[in-house]
């Protein structure tokens, strides 16, 4: 099953919005779309239950009729870390239970853009961590950088810890969320010139909510080389 594991450098670095874009993109393509967010904290009460903003976003992009139940199989109320939501709330977050709808979703989706929480070293449970889930569904990573004074420390400790645990990481995002940044630009050569990755899209600072207008600044020939590598289609 294709598809791609979205995390970022921290929280609000956008990868909510750069993974419906990412979803949006694909289906330009007539692939049949399908976004994942496995874990959602700061969710509405709603009269069916919690909603996530972040999952509905992504539902919004794939216009794929799934459940919610294996779209966000976690929901919490409160805006704080996973593992402290769940502990809250008296639910243990079970790694196997993400990948049993995860594989479920790739029942109807020919691709699954999955949408991690906060970044790579969050912890999910007494032992695991967004990293144990990147490696159980084995999918590659795309790293969604904020930009902003600081990011440059926050995207090359993830890319370090990508490495130290032999995760696939396949490309970035450069998401500029502080349309006041000084040098943007060379705060996005530097990250290209270390990464060794390619830069998927630069998204410019939105001040709302817009998938399509992500969609049109990522480069999508590149992310189709990562679902379908020239070589592979050669031995096809």
């Amino acid at each position: 099953m294709n598809g791609f594991f979205v995390t970022a450098t921290d929280t609000g670095a956008g990868k909510t919005l750069v993974a419906s874009g990412i979803i949006r993109a694909l289906r330009k393509t007539g692939r049949r779309v399908a976004g994942m967010k496995p874990i959602a904290s700061g969710c509405e009460q709603t009269r069916d239950g919690l909603l996530s903003e972040d999952a509905a976003l992504l539902v919004a992009a794939s216009e794929l009729a799934a459940p919610m139940d294996l779209v966000n199989p976690y929901r919490f109320l409160r805006p704080i870390a996973p593992h402290i939501a769940a502990a809250q709330a008296g639910v243990r977050l079970d790694l196997k239970r993400i990948e049993a709808a995860y594989r479920e979703l790739g029942r109807v989706a020919d691709c699954v853009v999955v949408e991690g929480v906060g970044g790579l070293g969050v912890p999910l449970n007494e032992q695991e961590d967004v990293a144990d889930l990147v490696r159980l569904l084995g999918l590659p990573v795309i790293l969604v950088v904020g930009m902003r004074l600081g990011c440059l420390n926050h995207a090359l400790l993830t890319a370090e810890a990508l490495a130290r645990r032999e995760l696939p990481f396949c490309g970035w995002v450069a998401n500029h969320v502080d349309p006041a940044m000084d040098v943007p630009d060379e705060n996005v050569q530097t990250l290209e010139s270390r990464f060794g990755v390619p830069l998927l899209g630069r998204v410019p600072f939105l001040p709302v909510t817009d998938s399509d207008a992500v969609a049109h600044c990522l480069n999508l020939a590149a992310i189709l080389n990562i679902l379908n590598p020239v070589g592979d289609e050669q031995q096809t």
